[in-house]
């Protein structure tokens, strides 16, 4: 059982419809791993009941009668790194007062159990009640909770070893997302002309690609860069997924649960996203409504001015836009044709009382003092603290630590001119020079060839006349390199070819001698082609065959075949070189007296067939 690791048991990729029990049900695998983690606690277990899964991301949450009361267990989605993260903030603000299950320790003292690859948590069972969306007092209740919850979490740390999770310095990058992504979505409805959704969008997408690159300049221009300057523990964290479901009056007061995504970042990103929802779900921008919900939460959490400014850029920017029409990604065809053209019809209509109402709003922003973003960052690694419940650091230490998992990155993107103190990363190896090895001995001639064979390369570049294999029908003259490694490694014969109207013949009989007695001595010779003319004509009467001797003759023979087989191994491999002087043409293949072909001919003649 321990070698079961929990993933996603069914993702739904197929487009299909998810049954009315899809999130009711886990796999026995992971059931059974749920009664081996209830082992690691002290407490007898009389019943289980499954509340609700994940079963696209990995996680469920049961409620278990025990003999201490009811309990929630619960098995965290993501990586045992990045829940540790959520499990010492969880344990931080519970600390600090803020109203959330605390966790209970197993008996090793840990406040988790990691077991198939995933982290276990058990709290209390709290009673809770969902608050009432239909006056504003129900959600001025809701974000007087947030409030506590984002006060309490200010200066939290992760334990050692937890993966950082943070969104404080990815502003920036968020709207620039929105932006290209809407411009995705014109070129979806280009795409799909022949959809119900499809001129609708087209009429409206670049108002709302307008939306997001006016937030991100607006976002440039505050006072966020300094924001941020003062580092993530001062801020604090962000639920990420709050709403009536996730915040619910208890005993005392508003009670906050699901924390197992939280993440560093200005802690108003929650409250943005509870107003742009409660408005979209009421159909209008409600400024009474607005005003209540932000001054519910500034009792809880003080907001400054700035803070309040940057609050005003986040409401303004296309989120329920971009949020419900980025399901066209997914299945465009099917999302265009059937829900697109309504869920547009009613962001367009509440959309219509949207800027009035943010124009009215902004005028409050006189009513809160200005903050204060002069104190630099100090780097979280120098307040690293340990929860009061675990102080021996072993009680946070994972089975199988990861090493590297790290702190997500946090591209930045402000004003040239503002620097903004990230917290400090830890130094990278050095990678030093490894000192060029000796080639061995056997290997030197094969970096002398393609030295020489660089060299070759540049020279014909130099040289346009030259050409590396010469044509068989045009004359060809051996070059005056030296030939001291022919015998090593065969090398291709550079050629000379003359242009129309001269006479190479005799200079090229010149030029083949003195590639011989270059050969023969070694040395570099150089040549008078005027001198060499003479001696050729003198030497060879008009007519006659040269004369051979056995050593000249295979020399001048082996010179000729190496200089032809570079060029057309077949067609001049056996050819004989009977004037070396005479401009001749290729030999041919129907000329060549080839003993193979007897035996064709001979059968080609009793057939009556023609070997042409």
């Amino acid at each position: 059982m321990e070698q079961y690791v929990i993933k996603p048991w069914d993702t739904r990729d197929d487009g299909q419809p998810a049954p009315v029990d899809w999130d009711m049900q886990v796999p026995p695998e992971v059931d059974a791993i749920a009664e081996l983690v209830m082992k690691e606690y002290e407490m007898s277990v009389s019943s289980k009941t499954l509340i609700t899964s994940k079963p696209d991301k990995g996680g469920a949450i049961w409620r278990i009668e025990t003999d201490k009361g009811p309990r929630s267990l619960k098995v965290l989605h993501r990586t045992p790194e990045r829940s540790l993260y959520s499990v010492g903030l969880q344990e931080y603000v519970v600390r600090q007062g803020a109203r959330v299950p605390a966790l209970i320790p197993a008996r090793d003292g840990k406040l988790f159990v990691e077991k198939g690859g995933k982290l276990w948590i058990v709290t209390d069972w709290i009673a809770l009640t969902q608050a009432t969306k239909v006056d504003l007092a129900g959600a001025q209740e809701l974000c007087f909770g947030l409030g506590e919850f984002h006060r309490h979490s200010k200066g939290y740390v992760p334990p050692q070893g937890a993966k950082n999770s943070s969104r404080l310095y990815r502003w920036p990058n968020y709207y620039q997302k929105i932006a290209k992504k809407i411009g995705w979505m014109r070129e979806m409805a280009k795409a799909y002309r022949e959809t119900t959704a499809s001129n609708s969008i087209l009429s409206v997408v670049d108002k709302y690609e307008r939306q997001a690159l006016d937030a991100l300049e607006r976002l440039k221009a505050s006072a966020y860069p300094r924001m941020v300057q003062m580092g993530e523990p001062h801020w604090g964290v962000v639920h990420q997924d709050y709403g009536w479901s996730n915040g619910q009056n208890g005993p005392g007061g508003l009670w906050v649960i699901d924390l197992d995504g939280v993440a560093y970042d200005l802690p108003f990103r929650d409250l943005r996203k509870l107003i742009t929802s409660t408005m979209d779900d009421m159909g209008v921008w409600d400024l009474t409504w607005m005003r209540g919900m932000i001054e519910a939460y500034h009792r809880a959490n003080p907001l400054d001015r700035e803070s309040f400014e940057v609050l005003l850029i986040d409401l303004a920017a296309p989120n329920e836009f971009y949020k419900h029409l980025k399901e066209m990604f997914y299945d465009p065809v099917t999302f265009l044709n059937t829900e697109a053209e309504a869920i547009l019809q009613r962001i367009l209509s509440t959309d219509q009382t949207k800027d009035q109402a943010l124009a009215e709003l902004a005028k409050d922003i006189s009513q809160y003092q200005p903050g204060d973003y002069t104190q630099a960052a100090v780097p979280a690694t120098t307040v690293r603290q340990a929860p009061a419940s675990a102080s021996d650091q072993a009680n946070w230490q994972l089975a199988s630590p990861n090493p590297a998992a790290k702190g997500e990155s946090k591209p930045v993107d402000v004003e040239p001119g503002k620097l903004i103190r990230l917290p400090e990363k830890e130094s990278k190896p050095v990678r030093t020079a490894v000192a060029a090895k000796k080639p061995p001995v056997k290997e030197e001639r094969r970096v002398e060839a393609a030295r020489e064979s660089g060299k070759r390369e540049k020279e014909k570049e130099k040289l346009p006349d030259v050409v590396l294999f010469p044509n068989p029908e045009l004359p060809f003259a051996e070059t005056t390199t030296p030939a001291s490694r022919q015998s090593e490694r065969l090398k291709p014969i550079v050629a000379t070819v003359k242009k129309a109207g001269s006479k190479p013949v005799k200079k090229k009989a010149a030029s083949t001698g003195s590639a011989k007695t270059a050969s023969k001595t070694g040395k570099k010779t150089v040549l008078n082609k005027s001198s060499v003319a003479k001696k050729a004509s003198a030497k060879l009467p008009a007519g006659k065959a040269l004369k051979k001797t056995g050593k000249s003759n295979e020399k001048a023979k082996t010179g000729t075949q190496l200089a032809k087989r570079s060029s057309s191994p077949r067609g001049t491999q056996h050819a004989a070189v009977k004037h070396p002087y005479k401009k001749a043409a290729a030999p041919s293949r129907k000329l060549t007296s080839n003993q193979a072909k007897k035996p064709r001919a001979v059968k080609a003649k009793k057939t009556g067939r023609s070997m042409r």
